[in-house]
């Protein structure tokens, strides 16, 4: 009896430590979505089930942040793929009604993203990604005025399991290296 109490002990410490290696700031299950890529193909939440991915918010009319952030997002692919990884991203359009998936894909290539294993989503309407947007990721999302948008600079990381598990500052270099890190260790165990 002794032996079979230690070994359930064991099994139970072992399967424990068999969780996420990376300290987590969320816990957010994804919304099920299937939207339309820049390449005109649907992408669902059921399909990145199983991988570890990367998701963000952008528009394209956007000046101000969105340049920086999606160039920032193409430079961790690049620092990814420098080092044999290769996790999908997902951009998701804030401005639906004009970000056509050939208005993206113009996009995607101006910011040198790879679309190999990068997906920028449309094919909704704004109250849709408003709600994915506060809901889920828990990001602001707000009309402003003359066409722009207000809403969040995060990136999210997400589980096999469709679970958003930690949020990044798209525009800290700190946190932009914490995200590599972290992605190396999860795709690493």
């Amino acid at each position: 009896m002794r032996y079979e109490k230690i070994l359930f002990l064991f099994i139970f410490i072992f399967l424990a430590s068999c969780g996420e290696k990376i300290e987590t700031n969320m816990s957010e299950p994804i919304t099920d979505f299937e939207f339309t890529t820049q390449d005109e193909e649907m992408l669902s939440s059921e399909s990145l089930k199983g991988d570890w991915w990367i998701a963000n918010f952008m528009y394209t009319n956007c000046r101000a942040i969105c340049p920086r952030t999606t160039a920032n997002m193409a430079d961790v692919q690049k620092q990814l793929k420098m080092n044999g990884y290769n996790p999908h991203i997902v951009s998701f359009s804030v401005e639906p009604s004009h970000d056509t998936p050939g208005i993206l894909k113009e996009y995607a290539r101006q910011h040198n993203a790879d679309l190999e294993s990068w997906d920028f989503l449309t094919g909704y309407d704004f109250e849709t990604i408003k709600e994915i947007s506060e809901n889920t990721f828990n990001s602001v999302l707000e009309e402003g005025a003359v066409g722009q948008r207000a809403h969040g600079i995060n990136f999210y990381l997400v589980n096999p399991n469709g679970i958003i598990v930690k949020e990044y500052n798209g525009m800290g270099p700190d946190e932009l290296d914490m995200l590599i890190d972290d992605l190396k260790t999860v795709l690493e165990s």
